[in-house]
C-alpha cells in the first residue's frame, strides 16, 4: 500500500527512523487531510497543532542527533474523547464537560507519549459512551467513511472513522459493549478489546473528572481501554506499550502476557459460533464469517462449528444486568430515584430492554453479587472450552453498518434478514465476551455485496491477548487485511 495515509503505524515509524519522511512532514500531512476531509466525516473534533508541531520539531532534532524516543518516535496519533489529554478538552460527549481541560494525561495516553507518539487530536463519540453510534450535542454526528449516510459505530466511532479514512496513525479507544469492536467492524479496521484489568483506565471518563483518587482508579466493571489500527502488527505494538498494572500495583506486580498458543495457522484449533436464536445474525455478516472459516479450513486449520457450553440468552441477560448496574451508578440522583420508583411497578412479564435496564440499574447489592457469582461460573465454562480450542470466531455485531438513527434509544430497531429486532441486540455478541473478561480482536473479513465492511471477532482465553492478535495477523497474511474506503484514496 503506497499511499502514506493508509500505511500502518509500524510502517510510518520505520519511514521516520529511516529518514524517508520527517516527523513534522508527517504531522502536517495528517493535519492537511483532516482540514480537507474531516468536515464530511466529523471524526476528529479537537486538535492541538501548535504543541504537536513543537513536539514534532523536537522529534526531528532527536533523529538528527541519533536519539530514539521509542517504537512510536514521531508518530501522529489521535485519542478518543473519553481519555484525558493535556492541551485539549475532554468531554466524553457531555455538554457539562465541554470546557474540561485535563491537567494530566490518561495512563494509556501517557504510555504512547513515553514511546515517542505525538498526540495531535481527539475523536468523536456519543454521550458518555452510551451508544453504538457516535453523536452528541457538542460536536454533532460522525459519519462512516465507506458511506456517509451510515454510522461508523460507537462509542469509538470517531476513532474508527479517522483510522479508516487515513486521518491518523493510530488510535486508543475504550470498550464496555463493543465500543472498540463494533466501530472496527463497521469501518473495516482492526480493533482489540483487551482482557479485563491489564490496561490502566485512569483518566477515562466516565467516571467524571474531579473525583480525587490520587494514583488509584475507580476500575469500572467490564470497561477496558484498547487500540484501533490499520494492521494487526499495530495492535500488537500498541498493546506492548499500554499493558501495565495500575500504578499502586507496580510496587509488586508486573504483567507478562503469554506468547501466542500457536505460530502457524495449520496448528490452530478453531471454534466457530456464527449465529444464535437469542441474537440472530444477518446473513450478510454470517456469510462473510463462513467464507473466512472455509478459507481457513483450506489453509489447513482445524475448524469446528462449536462454542462453550453456555446459553447465549442467559449470558446476555447477565451481561445486561451488570451493564445496567454500571450505567445506573452514574445517573444523576433525581433520575436514579425516578428509576427506583418505577422498578416495582414493572410487570414480571415485561422483559423489554428498557424494563431490564431499570431493574438492573436499581438492583440490590445482593442481586449483583449473585450475578457476579454466575459470571465466575460462566468464565470457567469458557476456560473449559479453551482447553480444547485456541480461538473462537464469532460476529462482532449482528449487522453491518446501518443508517444514522437519533430516535429515543428504546424505540430504535435494527433489521436482521429483513426482520425487525431490538436495537440493543447490537450489544449481544460484544457482551458475550466482555462480561467474562476475555480478549477479543476484530479483524477485517471482507465486504458485503453492497460494499460495506464486515469484521470477525476473534475471542481467546483470558490473558491470552497475544493469541487473538497473532491469529488476526495470520488472517491478514491470507486475506489481505485492511482495505481503504474508496472515497479517501488519492485525495
Amino acid at each position: 500500500m503506497n499511499e502514506l495515509a493508509f500505511c500502518s503505524a509500524t510502517e510510518l515509524v520505520k519511514s521516520i527512523k529511516a529518514g524517508k519522511i520527517n516527523c513534522t512532514e508527517l504531522l502536517d500531512y495528517f493535519a492537511d487531510r483532516i482540514e480537507r476531509l474531516n468536515p464530511e466525516l466529523n471524526a476528529v473534533i479537537q486538535m492541538d497543532i501548535k504543541n504537536a508541531r513543537d513536539r514534532a520539531a523536537k522529534a526531528d532534532s532527536a533523529i538528527k542527533n541519533g536519539e530514539d524516543w521509542g517504537p512510536l518516535h514521531g508518530l501522529p496519533v489521535t485519542i478518543k474523547d473519553c481519555l484525558e489529554v493535556v492541551g485539549m478538552p475532554c468531554s466524553s460527549g457531555a455538554p457539562e464537560l465541554k470546557n474540561h481541560m485535563p491537567v494530566k494525561n490518561a495512563d494509556a495516553v501517557q504510555s504512547l507519549i513515553d514511546a515517542g507518539a505525538i498526540v495531535f487530536g481527539k475523536t468523536n463519540m456519543p454521550l458518555y459512551g452510551g451508544d453504538v453510534q457516535s453523536y452528541n450535542d457538542i460536536y454533532g454526528q460522525s459519519n462512516n467513511p465507506w458511506e456517509k449516510s451510515l454510522t461508523p459505530g460507537g462509542s469509538s466511532g470517531g476513532a474508527a472513522a479517522a483510522v479508516a479514512a487515513g486521518l491518523t496513525g493510530l488510535e486508543i479507544g475504550s470498550d464496555i459493549g463493543g465500543s472498540i469492536r463494533t466501530p472496527a467492524h463497521f469501518c473495516g479496521i482492526y480493533g482489540h478489546k483487551p482482557s479485563f484489568g491489564i490496561v490502566p483506565d485512569r483518566g477515562h471518563i466516565p467516571p467524571p473528572p474531579g473525583i480525587f483518587t490520587g494514583d488509584y482508579t475507580l476500575n469500572a466493571d467490564i470497561v477496558v481501554v484498547g487500540p484501533l489500527a490499520r494492521s494487526a502488527d499495530d495492535i500488537s505494538l500498541a498493546m506492548d506499550l499500554i499493558v501495565s498494572p495500575e500504578k499502586p500495583e507496580k510496587k509488586a506486580w508486573c504483567i507478562k502476557l503469554p506468547e501466542p498458543r500457536k505460530k502457524e495457522l495449520k496448528d490452530f484449533r478453531i471454534g466457530v459460533w456464527m449465529d444464535d436464536p437469542a441474537c440472530p445474525v444477518d446473513t450478510l455478516v454470517s456469510g462473510r464469517i463462513q467464507a473466512i472459516a472455509d478459507k481457513l479450513a483450506k489453509e489447513g486449520a482445524l475448524i469446528d462449528e462449536t462454542h462453550p457450553q453456555i446459553d447465549f440468552a442467559e449470558s446476555n441477560a447477565m451481561y445486561l444486568d451488570l451493564l445496567a448496574a454500571i450505567m445506573g451508578s452514574g445517573l444523576p440522583k433525581e433520575m436514579f430515584e425516578s428509576l427506583v420508583q418505577t422498578a416495582p411497578t414493572l410487570s414480571k412479564d415485561d422483559q423489554s430492554h428498557m424494563a431490564r435496564h431499570i431493574r438492573g440499574a436499581t438492583q440490590l447489592h445482593r442481586s449483583w453479587i449473585v450475578q457476579d457469582a454466575k459470571r465466575q461460573i460462566m468464565r470457567q465454562l469458557w476456560d473449559d472450552f479453551f482447553a480444547d480450542y485456541d480461538v473462537l470466531l464469532c460476529p462482532a455485531a449482528p449487522v453491518a453498518a446501518f443508517p444514522h438513527n437519533h430516535d429515543y434509544i428504546y424505540d430504535r430497531t435494527i433489521h436482521v434478514n429483513s426482520d425487525k429486532r431490538p436495537y440493543l441486540d447490537m450489544l449481544g455478541w460484544a457482551g458475550l465476551t466482555g462480561v467474562v473478561s476475555l480478549p477479543a480482536t476484530v479483524a477485517p473479513a471482507g465486504l458485503t455485496p453492497e460494499g460495506h465492511p464486515v469484521g470477525v471477532q476473534i475471542v481467546g482465553p483470558y490473558l491470552e491477548d497475544r493469541t487473538t492478535i497473532h491469529f488476526a495477523k495470520l488472517m491478514e497474511d491470507i486475506f489481505g487485511g485492511f482495505i481503504p474506503p474508496p472515497d479517501y484514496i488519492n485525495r
